[in-house]
């Protein structure tokens, strides 16, 4: 395990290369963390000997993100390690993922942290579970026993989505479009038909996509956060440039006669684009604009050489219980591939205070969202 030093511009390049990798595992979203309390730590592992040239080769990275908190009756700050989407290796390489396990162990210990969590993007299976699309992963059942004889736990707090729908950009547009649901077609169909019309947007455009985003929120019952936030993260990935492996964000706002009805945020890193951000006003709703930006999100991300898109969320349970199955429906007409992963894990270093962290971070989060829930909806009147 060994501390990455050089030159900035060069991680991205560097992790370009390796197994799943992933846009929160860019230098981009660590630089963003940094700006909210998180202290980023990159590392990377090479080969244990060098090839015939005396190089030696990267096999795997990951930045870990610290975090200190302030805890009442205890003495010292308390520090949580978390390693977002990764870290990025093959993890069928069982010596390198062992590697890469105790190295993460013992630093964690070292840190003092309360724990580690890590929800690397490590495929267990794809297709819904019941289904005769159905396929498993062999190899994680295996490093699942790995992680609980390392006295690893499936984590309580999972921060990114385990399961998520995946759209293949190999192929032409009309290809694409074939897979589509009918309905999903039509609705296309449909939104243009009524005049609703598709354009990139601009920074400037920033705070009327958040006021927009905070409508949906309200709308939809779901926390976000202050403005400030997502300012600092559409930004930052609007603007990033300089070489080749950059990752991207690109705003789509569909309007009706000149005024925004929906829009969405569309990231993209090495081979991959992601649809991070969605909002939409209650109205013209009927006019299907949606659906018409998930198609020019298509075409986007295939104009920026991306292979893949991440509609990013899937239901963790695929029955009507689950509360991402409305959100879910939607996806499953865009034609999308089901891809399950492993989750996050946490590894206690201290256990007391790791399960008093547990009990009690569910209840302040419960506050939080009550809170957040009334700050939206004051920052939309004022």
């Amino acid at each position: 395990m060994k501390k990455f030093i050089g030159d900035p511009s060069k991680w991205n390049a560097l992790i370009a290369g390796l197994p799943n990798t992933h846009l929160l595992q860019s230098w981009e979203w660590a630089a963003f963390k940094a700006k909210f309390g998180w202290e980023p730590f990159p590392f990377t592992w090479e080969t244990l000997t060098p090839d015939s040239h005396g190089l030696y080769r990267i096999l795997a990275a990951a930045i870990i993100l610290k975090r200190t908190i302030p805890i009442k009756g205890f003495s010292a700050r308390l520090g949580i390690l978390y390693i977002p989407k990764g870290p990025l290796l093959d993890w069928n390489d069982q010596p390198l993922r062992t590697r890469v396990l105790d190295d993460l162990q013992l630093y964690a210990k070292d840190q003092h942290a309360v724990f580690l969590k890590m929800d690397p993007d490590l495929i267990i299976g794809i297709g819904i579970p019941g289904t005769d699309n159905q396929q498993d992963n062999s190899t994680s059942q295996v490093i699942k026993n790995e992680l609980e004889s390392r006295k690893w736990s499936f984590s309580n707090e999972q921060v990114q989505f385990r399961n998520t729908a995946m759209i293949d950009l190999s192929s032409s547009e009309d290809l694409i479009k074939s897979k589509f649901k009918q309905k999903t077609r039509y609705n296309i169909n449909l939104a243009v038909k009524k005049g609703i019309l598709v354009r990139k947007g601009t920074v400037a455009d920033l705070s009327m996509l958040y006021q927009l985003y905070a409508e949906t929120s309200i709308r939809d019952g779901f926390i976000i956060r202050e403005e400030s936030y997502y300012h600092s993260i559409w930004q930052s990935f609007m603007t990033a440039s300089g070489s080749n492996t950059a990752p991207f964000a690109v705003p789509l706002i569909a309007e009706f006669d000149g005024k925004p009805v929906a829009a969405i945020f569309v990231f993209g890193f090495s081979s991959k684009a992601y649809y991070l951000y969605g909002m939409s006003s209650e109205q013209h709703r009927e006019k299907m604009p949606n659906y018409l930006l998930q198609w020019e999100a298509i075409k986007l991300a295939r104009e920026r050489g991306c292979l893949e898109y991440d509609l990013w969320g899937a239901p963790d349970d695929f029955n009507e219980s689950d509360p991402l199955w409305g959100v879910f429906r939607f996806k499953e007409g865009l034609g999308g591939t089901i891809i399950r992963s492993i989750g996050a894990w946490d590894y206690p270093v201290n256990p007391f205070v790791y399960n008093l962290y547990t009990q009690v971070l569910p209840k302040v989060l419960n506050i939080m969202r009550s809170h957040g829930r009334s700050q939206t909806k004051r920052s939309l009147i004022n």
